[in-house]
């Protein structure tokens, strides 16, 4: 067999995620984890271009309006530096990466796990000929350089929910093993679903790794039975999501959503802002189902907001929502069934 083609531009899509029941159970300081989750586009986009010969690379940051050379810019993003690092490019050639997300950093839907995913999943095409990367294999390498290579407070859900995409059940049997299990929805209730979720952008990024140093700090020295009694209402949370999604019944899914919330406040009272809490307060009066922070909580970020079943409960909801905070932005969203994809074009013969 000759030697593997290389496609003259990839281009990967990898969404987000929302309404992540069970974080903080996917992390290294829990003993085991659960996480249900639902991946939603927009996500992220990465298009990988080869030049001519060369030994340069060029990111493109289209979200921060950033053009920089590896060899002159390094430091400007360690996150997509450290991804081109881990995978390596073609020898030989010049190269452009190009990245872009719809939705904003630091919006607590796991966008960095998203774009390190579709970075990952684009090299690694090229890597094989334009043949798309294993799903779980481009999770791992993502986490591990969020983590080993970037040294950030990072578990395992966001780069696995990313990369393989749909509904999905995810349970971590131990540090940073998991596995994943789809939720099949009839098509009834994926519609349903879709359209009764709200993603709600409060206006202002947050860093999620600044929240997961706070809350390891307050468990620090605790028992590792007392961590794991504290953590159990967040996989009992995740547990009684996947049951209901699978059931059909989306008001005991959305039960389930602010029983998370409510198990994210005890663990550490910063998770749940009082800015978030007036919003969930205004959402339930207006007949909302369900209600959650995204990813790790804290100031900024995101919220997953299940609408109610009435056919003006979400125009119902973010009237009440956007009276609380001026600066807040409804996304629209529509749920991700496929998670990486990766197409090549071209090739150098």
């Amino acid at each position: 067999m000759g030697p593997l083609s290389v496609p003259e531009a990839v281009t990967a899509v990898a969404p987000v995620r929302i309404a992540d029941l069970g974080g903080w159970t996917d992390t290294w300081f829990s003993s085991h984890g659960v996480v249900c989750s639902v991946a939603v586009q927009p996500g992220a986009r990465v298009t990988v271009e080869m030049g001519g010969r060369g030994d340069d690379v060029t990111v493109v940051a289209s979200n921060f309006g950033n053009r920089y050379s590896l060899r002159s810019g390094r430091g400007t993003h360690p996150l997509l530096e450290a991804a081109i690092d881990e995978v390596g490019v073609p020898p030989g050639r010049d190269v452009t990466v190009t990245v872009a997300s719809t939705v904003p950093a630091g919006a607590s839907t796991g966008t960095s796990a998203a774009v390190t995913v579709a970075l990952v999943g684009a090299l690694e095409a090229l890597r094989r000929g334009g043949k798309s990367p294993d799903p779980a294999a481009v999770a791992a390498t993502a986490h591990r350089i969020e983590t080993l290579r970037l040294g950030r407070q990072c578990g395992i859900q966001d780069q696995l929910a990313s990369a393989h995409g749909g509904v999905n059940r995810i349970d971590m049997t131990s540090y940073p093993e998991a596995v994943v299990t789809p939720i099949p929805l009839e098509d009834e209730v994926r519609t349903e679903l879709e359209r009764r979720l709200l993603l709600v952008f409060l206006g202002r990024p947050h860093v999620s790794s600044a929240m997961h140093e706070a809350v390891i700090a307050s468990l620090t020295g605790a028992d590792a039975s007392v961590v794991d009694r504290q953590l159990e209402p967040l996989r009992a949370a995740a547990l009684a999501g996947a049951a209901a999604l699978s059931a059909g019944d989306l008001e005991a899914y959305g039960a389930a959503l602010v029983a998370n919330t409510e198990a994210q406040r005890r663990l550490h009272d910063g998770l749940v802002s009082g800015e978030v809490r007036r919003l969930f307060e205004a959402a339930s009066a207006a007949g909302a189902s369900g209600w959650k922070v995204n990813g790790a909580g804290g100031e900024g970020g995101s919220v997953t907001i299940l609408c109610g079943p009435g056919p003006t409960s979400c125009e119902d909801v973010v009237g009440a929502v956007m009276a609380v905070g001026r600066s807040f932005v409804v996304i629209p969203t529509t749920i991700d069934v496929d998670g990486l994809r990766v197409s090549p074009s071209g090739g150098t013969g």
